[in-house]
């Protein structure tokens, strides 16, 4: 049995692909602005091809290659004329949520990192710390797992 420590240097050290699917695919498939706005708006509205293409204002070859490589990372379906997020891809488009939540809270995890390099805080006063400047739990509960 793995250790948990050992499964997620496996998860994250390891290029193995299922099908063509591969972490390093799937931050490809929405790595342009395009890509992550086609992303965004399916799982947000949904939509069928027409009204997609006319919302993101790109061409149809733009946004049929963009709906290709969603389709083969496996972020999308398409279902009843309509693209939909699959599983795995709501658990993406959550990820990346948090990835913009972290972007937004940029300069006070910079002053954590500092005052952490710095002054070589015990935990509790570093959790302290991270507790006053960060109000989002979930960046919370990652910073002081970290610690």
């Amino acid at each position: 049995m793995m250790t948990r420590l050992e499964y997620q240097h496996k998860v994250i050290s390891t290029p193995e692909s299922v099908q063509g699917v591969s972490i390093a695919n799937i931050l490809s498939a929405i790595a342009d602005d395009k890509s992550l706005v086609l992303f965004n708006t399916i799982a947000i509205a949904g939509g069928d091809s027409d009204i997609l293409i006319t919302r993101l204002g790109v061409t149809r070859k733009q946004f049929y290659s963009r709906v290709s490589a969603l389709q083969k990372t496996g972020l999308i379906s398409r279902k009843n004329r309509q693209y939909v997020l699959t599983s795995l891809g709501m658990i993406v488009y959550d990820s990346q949520l948090m990835i913009g939540k972290a972007t937004n809270a940029y300069w006070k995890l910079k002053t954590i990192d500092s005052l952490k390099t710095e002054h070589k805080l015990p935990t509790n006063e570093s959790n302290k710390i991270i507790n006053t400047l960060v109000d989002n739990q979930d960046i919370i509960k990652i910073l002081v797992k970290q610690s």
